[in-house]
């Protein structure tokens, strides 16, 4: 499984506005609901959300993974945000996040959607890639870089 599997370079932003957690996920969903992959990014704001209260998906080292399932999707989906400012998101460190992947999934293949939390997991761990994601200046830059990360 590769990241660009379930993320097209129309679900990248490379400057999020929000500058706290729910509004990243807001913004990050509404992207989801523009490029057409949903229809209704409230249900996805809400699912995330509840996952959320569960506890932080603020892995550590600058990176969120806000994540959730739903029965209204048939594959995996995802959008990448990335804040300059950083944005305060109960992280394990502690640290602000400037690097948030959204990702949403089907109820019922629950393991596809581990898989990828963990794929995605395992390519952010790089501070390198992260470093070199956070200093992106367009879509095809952060694209050609999780391609070159991913063909490992």
């Amino acid at each position: 499984m590769k990241i660009m599997d379930f993320l097209s370079q129309d679900a990248i932003i490379v400057d999020l506005k929000a500058t706290d957690k729910k509004s990243a996920i807001v913004e990050l969903a509404e992207v989801l609901k523009n490029t057409k992959k949903i229809k209704n990014s409230d249900d996805i704001i809400n699912i995330v959300l509840e996952r959320e209260r569960l506890g932080s998906t603020g892995i550590g080292q600058g990176v969120a993974l806000p994540h959730g399932k739903t029965d209204l999707l048939h594959e995996q989906i995802g959008v990448l945000g990335i804040s300059r400012k950083g944005i305060e998101f109960n992280s394990l460190d502690g640290e602000p996040v400037h690097i948030i992947f959204l990702l949403v999934g089907p109820v019922e293949v629950a393991g596809q959607h581990l898989k990828a939390l963990s794929r995605i997991s395992r390519l952010f761990k790089d501070k390198f890639l992260r470093q070199a994601i956070k200093e992106a200046k367009t879509t095809q830059e952060v694209v050609k870089l999780i391609q070159q990360e991913d063909a490992y």
